[in-house]
């Protein structure tokens, strides 16, 4: 491709990326994340309907006037929930027009409540982000671990999780050789949680890199211009893990999304 095409082709992820951070159920509208063991009364707030765990499921006891529905259909009585995998638009329990998203992070059972309406969806302005340059794109090397290897870091929520990585991702970038230890995605592509000289100050606090999956040899391109903004930069209520010991690398990032407008 030549630098023009390769412009072109980060245009349209960039506007691709806004369309799916302002849908109606994207990140921008969940309005709050609850963690069922802080409400032992089964009642979270604003959300109707009694939630309590029970081992590998949720189990939700709702009456007709709450107004919940299941599946689309309207609900009253009790059932029990597995996690939604899927988008937060097909989650399984509806409160008119917001989704109630079932989450387990670690044996902890949560809902989350997307919201259309949601203030941060309303008010949104864009992205602040730096135009393609491609000398941020630069080909990089996976090499994998022989099994995963688990660290805890802190979560934005305030929460320390654990975060499995899978390997190290190697490329050159100003005369030295960097290296960041990434995630392998279930479609084979790769996940770095990092922050630069930048970060909280001319970006936000930390970001996402999301390379392609690498080929048999371990080759894929480490693309600083299509950096991402985390979920949290979008709703304080999600819980994105922050970047593992090693992330942080000692020079400027000044490339892909920065912070929110």
């Amino acid at each position: 491709m030549t630098a023009d095409d390769m412009s072109e082709a980060w245009q349209r992820w960039h506007e691709r990326r806004i369309e799916t951070v302002s849908a109606p159920y994207g990140p921008l509208s969940l309005v709050g994340t609850h963690w069922i063991e802080d409400f032992p009364d089964g009642r979270l707030p604003a959300i109707p309907g009694r939630w309590t765990a029970d081992g590998d499921r949720l189990l939700l006891d709702a009456g007709v006037t709450d107004g919940l529905t299941l599946d689309g259909e309207p609900f009253a009585g009790k059932v029990g929930l597995t996690a939604d995998h899927g988008p937060a638009g097909a989650a399984r329990v509806g409160l008119g027009e917001r989704r109630l998203v079932v989450l387990v992070r670690e044996g902890s059972w949560g809902v989350r409540d997307f919201d259309p309406a949601a203030e941060t969806r309303t008010a949104f302005q864009g992205i602040e982000v730096t135009p393609y340059d491609g000398r941020w794109s630069i080909p990089g090397r996976f090499t994998p671990y022989d099994r995963v290897r688990g660290v805890r870091v802190a979560n934005a929520d305030g929460r320390e999780r654990g975060l499995g990585l899978d390997g190290e991702l190697t490329f050159p970038l100003d005369g030295q050789e960097l290296t960041l230890r990434a995630t392998v995605e279930a479609d084979g592509s790769l996940r770095a949680v990092f922050a630069d000289s930048t970060s909280g100050d001319g970006s936000y606090r930390f970001r996402f890199l999301r390379p392609a999956a690498p080929d048999a040899e371990g080759r894929t391109t480490v693309d600083f211009n299509r950096s991402l903004l985390p979920p949290c930069a979008f709703a304080s209520h999600f819980v994105c893990p922050f970047p593992p010991p090693g992330n942080t690398l000692g020079g400027a990032i000044a490339a892909g999304e920065r912070d929110l407008r």
